[in-house]
């Protein structure tokens, strides 16, 4: 994704629309009584099990492995999977074959909340403080595999002990080759997704968005265009956090804006989505953690105390 824009948001306008979309939330969540555990070293091991591939530069035979990893992965546990396959142009020309994986959990319930992550990674590594590093791929341990090993860890969860909201898993491919300037550059899987959905079931009613969910230190504040076109669903979720005890990570002053998947889900498939996205505004240049888009985004900046931070509110979230 492009650097943040940092904006003002009001965190107000997040308290005054949250009783409405909080209602339907409850609604759907009525009567479970507990919450799965999430188990952040089996997110960890994800993690790690994706960078073992390499990274997963789209074209590369380590993107293909993976691919196939990913959804043997989301067959063992979900009621439905399916693998959208197109062709894309980038920005610079380049054409390349995607592959978007989609997985059903209780397809047969109407009200569904959907979650998702890229799965690419970015192919150089523009951001290195050294230059003769920066035509090098991106291992993207945390930008990247980190949110797909948390949907991974929480889809087995579900298939462990089934919620009564229907959920629907998306990893998205071609997110990060794109250029700065150009917004529609990034985040072509999805953008593909939005034009082309493939539900089993009812479009859900709204979605969240996890990326950057693994580093040290991670921070996440509610951003600029999650507020805009979600801002009950943001409040909601980070009042979920708190009160799982994850109020140090989900903080309530305002983040920035970032181009990212979450605007072509909310843009053209019209479903209410929200990111949660590390957002370092005291960070040099671009405003994320410090190894992004670096070679150095490698599995020394995981945390598993993070990854379990964000599932577990998820599984609130869901429970």
């Amino acid at each position: 994704m492009m650097r943040i824009l940092y904006v003002m948001v009001a965190w107000a306008l997040c308290a005054m629309s949250c009783a409405n979309n909080k209602a339907a939330v409850h609604q759907a969540a009525g009567g479970q009584s507990s919450v799965p555990q999430f188990d952040a070293d089996s997110a960890y091991a994800l993690v790690a099990r994706q960078c073992e591939f390499g990274p997963r530069v789209p074209g590369t035979s380590a993107h293909a492995a993976c691919a196939q990893w990913l959804t043997r992965q989301l067959e063992a546990v979900a009621d439905t999977v399916l693998v959208q396959q197109a062709s894309v142009t980038t920005f610079d020309g380049t054409k390349l074959g995607l592959k978007n994986i989609y997985a059903a959990f209780r397809p047969e319930i109407e009200n569904r909340v959907l979650l998702l992550a890229h799965w690419d990674c970015r192919p150089w590594a523009d951001a290195d403080p050294d230059p003769s590093m920066r035509r090098r791929p991106v291992m993207g341990a945390n930008d990247a595999a980190s949110g797909v090993a948390v949907l991974l860890e929480l889809a087995r969860c579900l298939r462990g002990m089934p919620p009564t909201v229907g959920v629907d898993i998306l990893l998205v491919d071609v997110e990060d080759w794109g250029t700065d300037g150009d917004e529609d550059s990034w985040a072509l899987g999805t953008q593909y997704w939005a034009r082309h959905p493939q539900w089993v079931s009812t479009t859900p009613h709204y979605g969240v968005l996890l990326d950057m969910v693994g580093a040290r230190g991670a921070r996440f504040a509610p951003e600029y265009f999650s507020m805009e076109y979600a801002s009950g669903f943001v409040g909601h979720v980070w009042n979920v956090a708190r009160e799982a005890g994850y109020g140090n990570y989900f903080v309530g002053t305002q983040g920035g804006a970032v181009t990212d998947d979450h605007i072509y889900i909310n843009r053209i498939a019209g479903i209410p989505c929200l990111d949660i996205i590390d957002m370092r505004p005291d960070q040099e240049g671009s405003g994320f953690f410090s190894a992004w888009h670096t070679t150095h985004d490698t599995m020394d900046q995981i945390d598993p105390s993070t990854l379990k931070a964000v599932g577990q509110t998820l599984l609130h979230l869901l429970y």
